[in-house]
């Protein structure tokens, strides 16, 4: 199955960039009450803002000109009363969008993590955790400048822009063409930086995903490349990846800016072809001061938005590649799902039958990890899968679980096919314990509870004492409340794997699996394990998987699994009296 590291890019899925964007800001209608109050304030601030020039030219041409004092008194307060109301608007209005943008930032957040969750293996298998969690934190928040000003800048100043055009034609046409003469010049320069802006974004965000899957890869493995003395190594690989990240945003950076530079160059041929038409063309005979005044402030308030608007164009191409990376994530469909009209499963009894199972990963269909393998277990048995690595013993117990799905054939639990009820009641039932023995930050309590999340106290500490992992529990500073560090650091390797049998063993599952699971364990800790697994075992059907025979002597039957299928099938001394596959791998163990 191919993986992607840190090393290499991932592959972009092409979406539309307007359907991402009506996507993105779909989310803005459930606050649909917050976004009208917010879109009434700024229609009376843009009205304000849209006052204030004829204000200036009513004050020179009416009051000022014929000395009119008393009333230019009155102009001038009603005016800051109006300016003033407006800036205390201003302020209520990034009030409200600051709380509905950070609200829909969790929103998209809480839906990301939850779909990751309802995600198959393959998908974390084929990618860094680093390179999940820059979605899940990088990419989303990213977004909330674009949410935010989806309201506050792209509706009013384009407002603002429309209506200064039509008073602007309405008191002078003339004067309109010379001011707005430089429009189809900004129109080409931005849809040219348009082009090439998108995809230089694209890279960034590829970037910045590798830096983040290295790190969280070489912070979990400090231990070991502090023991290998790797330091310098990861210092390079770390420099290299840093450089690659800057060049990326430099890039990006360099061309975005010229956004701001055609607004200013057409913002500037436009006033000087508005001063020049008015004062040398037409004439200040026919232009009032006050007019002209007027058509200045008017001039600046059409490319202001107009800045505005590229600006926020500018946003909407730099983190459009976040919302798409987003996207991806949400609509990735996971291979192992609830059928329509599947049933709860029933409570089980044990039975497990294999029916002509074939298995190959999908993005690797031609290679069959397992093929056409059939067999029943009966309620209570334990069953031992031996067998070299790779040769499809953990991803038969992977198919039991439903982690994966059966490319061909049925896997049927007390006749019901696994695919056929639902996800929850089927894993509900089991108990799988593997060799990674990973541990949450929390109390020791916690992470058994973990098994049964309405496990009480005593099912906990009678967890404990089934695998014999209460008596250090109980030498530990606080006991059961004694909170671990994060991974179960400060415990050793043998105390971890204890605690995660006794969050295994405190769900009472009835079918058990044990892949590799006292692999970690010393040979005196593996005695005390051996005597609650002995316990636990009785009256429940078993899978285990191991690499030390040791540990399956006892086993109902032994499973020889190799080349996807079952090479040989029975108890421990039928195998060694056939001298066969199983023999050779006991002997290789055993002979002295």
């Amino acid at each position: 199955m191919p993986i992607n590291s840190f090393k290499e890019d991932e592959q972009s899925v092409e979406t539309g960039k307007m359907k991402t964007l009506f996507r993105l800001f779909s989310y803005l209608l459930v606050y649909k009450k917050e976004i009208v109050i917010v879109l009434l304030i700024m229609s009376f601030c843009v009205g304000v803002s849209l006052l204030n020039p004829l204000i200036i030219e009513a004050a020179i041409d009416q009051y000022i000109g014929t000395n009119n004092f008393s009333g230019l008194i009155r102009l001038i307060l009603f005016a800051l009363v109006l300016n003033v109301t407006m800036v205390l608007l201003i302020k209520l209005r990034m009030h409200i969008m600051n709380r509905v943008c950070n609200s829909i930032l969790v929103t998209i957040r809480q839906e990301l993590y939850t779909h990751i969750q309802t995600l198959d293996f393959h998908f974390f298998d084929s990618r860094p955790t680093g390179k999940i969690l820059s979605r899940i934190i990088g990419d989303i928040n990213s977004l909330k400048d674009v949410l935010g000003n989806c309201v506050t800048t792209l509706i009013p100043d384009f407002i603002t822009i429309c209506a200064v055009v039509i008073i602007m034609v309405c008191k002078n046409p003339t004067l309109t063409l010379a001011a707005l003469c430089s429009t189809p010049l900004m129109a080409l320069g931005m849809w040219l930086i348009q082009i090439y802006s998108h995809k230089r974004w694209q890279i960034f965000r590829k970037k910045s995903s590798n830096l983040n899957a290295f790190l969280h890869e070489d912070l979990s493995g400090m231990r070991v490349i502090q023991s290998f003395t790797a330091e310098p190594e990861t210092n390079r690989t770390f420099l290299t990846l840093v450089e690659e990240h800057r060049t990326a945003f430099n890039n990006a950076v360099r061309l975005n800016d010229a956004f701001g530079s055609i607004i200013d160059l057409c913002w500037g041929i436009g006033s000087v072809a508005l001063y020049y038409t008015g004062i040398v063309i037409i004439g200040v005979e026919q232009v009032s001061v006050g007019t002209l005044l007027a058509f200045g402030t008017y001039i600046n308030m059409f490319w202001r938005p107009i800045m505005n608007l590229s600006n926020f164009y500018n946003q909407i191409v730099t983190n459009i590649a976040a919302a798409e990376r987003i996207f991806e994530v949400l609509d990735t469909p996971s291979e192992i799902t609830d059928e329509l009209a599947v049933m709860e499963q029933p409570p089980i009894e044990g039975a497990v039958t294999f029916d002509n199972v074939t298995f190959a990963y999908s993005d690797a269909p031609s290679v069959k990890v397992l093929e056409n393998v059939s067999f029943h277990i009966k309620p209570g048995e334990t069953i031992a899968l031996v067998g070299p690595t790779g040769a499809g013993k953990t991803t038969i117990v992977n198919l039991i679980s439903r982690f994966y799905n059966a490319t061909d054939g049925r896997v049927l639990i007390d006749g019901h096919d696994v695919q056929e009820v639902t996800i929850e009641s089927l894993r509900s039932q089991l108990g799988i314990m593997t060799q990674d023995n990973f541990l949450f930050t929390g109390t020791v309590k916690d992470n058994i509870r973990y098994g049964k999340l309405d496990a009480t106290d005593e099912e906990i500490i009678a967890a404990a004492k089934a695998v014999n992992a209460h008596d250090f529990i109980m030498k530990l500073e606080k006991g059961y409340d004694t909170e671990l560090k994060e991974r179960g650091g400060g415990l050793s390797i043998g105390q971890k794997q204890l605690l995660a049998f006794a969050r295994t063993f405190v769900s009472m599952p009835r079918i058990l699996i044990l892949d590799e699971a006292t692999s970690s364990i010393d040979t005196k800790t593996e005695i005390l394990v051996q005597q609650g697994i002995e316990t636990l075992l009785k009256g429940r059907t078993s899978f285990v998987i191991a690499h030390r025979l040791s540990t399956i002597q006892k086993a109902d039957r032994i499973f020889v699994i190799d080349k996807g299928g079952i090479l040989e099938e029975g108890t421990a001394a039928q195998l060694l009296a056939q001298k066969g596959a199983y023999y050779h791998l006991y002997m290789s163990q055993f002979a002295v």
